[in-house]
């Protein structure tokens, strides 16, 4: 299986935490399957980091990239076609990273590890 990252994901991966669902637990830690991290994620958490509102155990410009390596996951970039495809999606969700995730889930096929329940109907699997 490939797996895509939600944001929230990957952070509950890192810091073990609780609220990560057991499914996709058991999916992120399984070495068969592909995941990826998106550079929209990055994004997002280098955002929140810079308003204070999300304290890493480290560096911003360490943790991450040393989390991938550690971890064995990719760095999904964020493609042209991935933003202009934002457009055409229905407006269910409005979060800006949500977005795009999902544009980038589609274009690559890959299933989205996220718990946010907004993010079903775009034709993308999720699992959590």
């Amino acid at each position: 299986m490939r797996l895509l990252l939600d944001t929230h994901a990957f952070l509950f991966w890192i810091y073990a935490h609780e609220e990560l669902g057991a499914r996709a637990r058991q999916l992120i830690s399984d070495r068969r399957n592909e995941v990826y991290f998106s550079v929209a994620s990055s994004w997002e958490i280098a955002i929140k980091v810079g308003l204070g509102k999300l304290k890493l155990d480290g560096a911003l410009d360490e943790v991450i990239p040393q989390e991938l390596l550690r971890n064995g996951f990719t760095l999904l970039p964020i493609d042209h076609a991935h933003v202009l495809s934002v457009s055409a999606l229905p407006r269910r969700h409005g979060d800006p990273f949500d977005r795009l995730l999902i544009c980038q889930a589609k274009a690559a096929g890959l299933t989205l590890v996220t718990r946010d329940g907004k993010l079903k109907g775009y034709g993308v699997p999720l699992a959590w």
